[in-house]
């Protein structure tokens, strides 16, 4: 049993709360009394709540088939029809290199994800070769039920800008040419229990061909490519949209067909979410060249059907160079956007949570995740980020952790699990 601890939660907020922090099947759990200042919204009269877990542990703790996984990364999380939460990472088997012997894995959690106990052991939903598959982009179809499962693909002897292999010490080669990095496609329909290719084969289905466009817009040939990492959408009219690199892959017949819509090139990695008045909001990583422009989020909006503006920056969103994970979480008023990200333009580190009222035009509260629990050996928190809104009405996000940031080329790395409700960030601050 933790003792008790007082908060800060901002300058905007001045209050103190006493704070029990219990540690209980591997959740550390904080109730807070209410501040004396409430925030406009009504979820801020609510009483706070925050639980934290170690899902994915790094550093060898957990196994399968045979592999004893040094490093767990690029998390992402969704809630089925069902309610239950699937939680996919990339396996590293050796090393946290972005290439190697990586395999995408995952965890269901039943019971809205409340205790350790009620996630799974790790499970695997590709893991074929020593090759890299990874970015994770799951969605869910709200009126089939399917799961479907977007990745990225390459060779071990492949990786973005050439290194050694880190499980057999070969020399990989850049990717420089179309179709060593690939598109691949997998579904669920038992609720995630397995999944399989699209033709209900144990293989995922290669969908470069008609996915990966061959060139990008000055000529160059499109090599590398990331889906998402993170989440995909189901919108109101039903399309299904994964965002990607430089696209949106979407369908309108529930996964029988998926198309490409081409965007504009001055990010990478992206999310995406359908606003309260209907346009999709893409929210994305700059490229170093964009970024070196602004140092914050970049963003575009419109729709499938319409197209979309030219990105541009926001200036409230600070950003490292890193990915990042937006949610519409309601869209009744007031209507709510929930992003996170680090909060920084040096560092991964910075984790802040932010809600927006006008369609994430502006963000006027926001609470670092810093001020919330943090369970025993979770390492330092920051980097890649995934959120879903779980069945209970919390937001459940996973987080990356860094074990030893003092030799981050070689230390293991985890995968945080965080519930919290809209108060929790409502008593940070109005900043």
């Amino acid at each position: 049993m933790r003792t008790a601890k007082t908060f800060r939660p901002g300058k905007s907020r001045i209050f103190t709360s006493t704070v029990t922090a219990a540690l209980t099947a591997g959740v550390v759990a904080v109730a807070m009394a209410t501040p004396v200042a409430a925030a406009d919204d009504p979820a801020g009269s609510a009483a706070q709540f925050h639980t934290a877990t170690v899902l994915f542990k790094g550093n060898n703790v957990e196994s399968l088939n045979g592999i004893s996984y040094h490093t767990f990364r690029i998390p992402a999380i969704v809630r089925t029809n069902a309610g239950t939460l699937l939680a996919f990472a990339e396996g590293r088997a050796k090393s946290n290199k972005d290439y190697g012997n990586i395999n995408l894995v995952y965890k269901r959690g039943v019971n809205d994800g409340a205790a350790a106990s009620d996630w799974s052991s790790l499970k695997e939903a590709v893991g074929a070769g020593a090759g890299t598959w990874g970015n994770p982009t799951p969605v869910v179809d709200r009126s089939t039920g399917t799961i479907w499962l977007f990745l990225s693909w390459n060779a071990a002897d492949k990786s973005q800008s050439g290194g050694a292999n880190p499980d057999t010490g070969a020399a990989t080669t850049a990717i420089t040419k179309w179709g060593e990095r690939r598109v691949y496609v997998m579904k669920s329909t038992n609720d995630g229990q397995t999944f399989t290719g699209m033709d209900g084969s144990a293989s995922p289905t290669d969908m470069t061909e008609s996915l990966l466009p061959k060139t990008k817009a000055n000529g160059s040939a499109w090599a590398w490519d990331a889906m998402g990492p993170g989440n995909g959408i189901y919108t109101a009219n039903g399309t299904l949209v994964i965002p990607a690199q430089h696209r949106n892959i979407y369908s309108t017949d529930h996964g029988a067909t998926w198309r490409v819509q081409k965007l504009s090139e001055p990010t990478g990695e992206a999310t995406i979410t359908e606003l309260a008045d209907g346009s999709l909001y893409r929210n994305d990583r700059p490229t170093t060249t964009t970024w070196n422009t602004a140092k914050r989020r970049w963003v575009a909006r419109g729709s499938i059907a319409g197209g979309f503006s030219a990105y541009s920056p926001d200036d409230k969103l600070l950003d490292p160079v890193n990915q990042a994970s937006v949610l519409q979480y309601n869209n009744d008023a007031p209507s709510r956007t929930i992003f996170l990200n680090s909060a920084s333009t040096e560092n991964r580190r910075q984790m802040r949570v932010r809600i927006s009222y006008d369609n994430a035009r502006t963000w006027p509260n926001s609470r670092p995740l810093s001020e919330g629990p943090l369970p025993s050996g979770a390492g330092t928190e920051g980097g890649y980020s995934s959120m879903t809104k779980t069945a209970d009405y919390r937001i459940g996000a996973l987080v990356e952790s860094n074990l030893n940031v003092d030799a981050s080329s070689t230390s293991s790395r985890s995968v945080l699990f965080r519930k919290f409700n809209l108060s929790w960030i409502l008593h940070g601050c109005t900043c």
